[in-house]
């Protein structure tokens, strides 16, 4: 996803308009949260907490930073010795570019990219125990994000947390009732819920 913005502070710089992407703002959005980051660091925290739901290369948290800091977004600092290692914190603009994005309507349909699914998709051209190894091996990873996501949202609480054990929990219910055979019980089960 790329969006065009134009913040308030960047008409100040002479910067008609930013061409911002869902990365952008991942690095904008964990800097603002956590303060000065190194790539690292940025790296790590994006690990721990937005990359458990969203899925992007590694290799943009390093690209990235520069990038926003040439465009006044992030303030870059470097070390005179030793690695010289750069560290970033979030401007005035960068602030304001952020909180125009998260004002703005959200448009887009909810994303799943799941390879399993992708591979349900395709089952018709492999053999029929493919698909419930297939379910095995999910129902297993299912159960451990859920238990994953279970100790986060003891320690934090998130709505973000709530949401992805939602997920978790359906795509679990789903891949238990594929491998039992039974997606007919899960229809009934959603047919009685939208009647509630």
């Amino acid at each position: 996803m790329t969006s065009t913005v134009g913040t308030r502070s960047s008409y100040a710089f002479g910067v008609p308009e930013l061409r911002l992407t869902t990365t952008s703002y991942v690095v904008l959005g964990m800097i603002a949260l956590h303060g000065h980051c190194t790539p690292y660091a940025l790296k790590r925290a994006v690990g721990e907490s937005v990359g458990l739901f969203w899925h992007f290369p590694h290799a943009q948290l390093y690209a990235e930073p520069d990038r926003l800091a040439d465009l006044g977004l992030l303030a870059r600092s470097v070390e005179d010795g030793g690695r010289r290692r750069k560290t970033y914190s979030l401007t005035g603009p960068g602030l304001d570019a952020l909180r125009e994005w998260l004002a703005a309507p959200t448009a887009e349909h909810f994303q799943l990219r799941d390879i399993a699914e992708l591979k349900l998709f395709f089952h018709e051209l492999g053999e029929p125990e493919h698909v419930a190894a297939l379910a095995a091996e999910q129902i297993v990873q299912h159960r451990r994000r859920i238990a994953l996501y279970d100790d986060l949202v003891a320690s934090d609480g998130s709505p973000t947390l709530e949401l992805g054990l939602e997920l978790e929990h359906a795509a679990l219910r789903f891949w238990t009732a594929l491998a039992e055979n039974d997606l007919a019980r899960l229809r009934r089960q959603r047919d009685h819920r939208g009647r509630e």
